[in-house]
Formats: C-alpha cells, sequence, structure tokens
C-alpha cells in the first residue's frame, strides 16, 4: 500500500519498469511460485525469490518512494524480482500479508526512513 494504504494496480507497478523485457520477465515472476517469506505492511513489501543461485534474491520494495532494493546483480531499477514482487502484492492479497519485518528489510527499510 502506498502512504494512503491503497493498493498498487498491476498497470501502476508495470509503468515503473525500465524496459519491455523488464516488464516481461517481472510478469513471470508475479505469482506465488518462486516466492517464500514474503510480507507486507508500513509502507513495504518483502519476499525471497528462488533464482538460479543457491540462495534465493532478498527484495525490498518502500512503497511510500517507491524504492527498491534486491541481492540479484541486476543494474536495472526496479529488477525484474521487485516488478514481480509488488504483482504479486497488488494482485494475490492472500500472498503477501502482514507478517513480522525480516531483519534483512528491516535494516534497509529503517536506513531509508
Amino acid at each position: 500500500m502506498n502512504t494512503q494504504g491503497v493498493r498498487w494496480t498491476a498497470d501502476q507497478v508495470l509503468a515503473l519498469a525500465p524496459d519491455d523485457a523488464s516488464r516481461r520477465a517481472g510478469s513471470k515472476l508475479g505469482t506465488a511460485g518462486p516466492w517464500s517469506g514474503t510480507g507486507s505492511g508500513d509502507g513495504a513489501v518483502w519476499g525471497l525469490c528462488r533464482g538460479s543461485g543457491s540462495k534465493p534474491y532478498r527484495t525490498v520494495v518502500d512503497t511510500t518512494g517507491p524504492a527498491y532494493t534486491c541481492s540479484c546483480p541486476s543494474r536495472k531499477f526496479p529488477c525484474k524480482h521487485a516488478l514481480g514482487l509488488l504483482l504479486l502484492w497488488a494482485s494475490d492479497t492472500a500472498a503477501v500479508t502482514g507478517a513480522d519485518v525480516p531483519d534483512w528489510a528491516s535494516g534497509w527499510l529503517e536506513g531509508r526512513r
């Protein structure tokens, strides 16, 4: 949700994409399948995305900015993981529900605020 408490639409999320390739890649990650440890609250969304490596990518979005961080090596902002997480959050309220913010997400959020 943004600062007004409104969940974004898929169109709003896709408008953030830096290019068409990121839109397509983010859309593929916008389902619950690759995600674990997702949560949202207090103007933020976070989750772990299974990728090609041994460790999942840690993705956090500050929806009040918006601002993004992800442990993936992409140089695009937002990366496909942030877009996928936001699409999941926008479309599936049960998949991204309130939860305790993990340390790896809270540290970044506190540094921003």
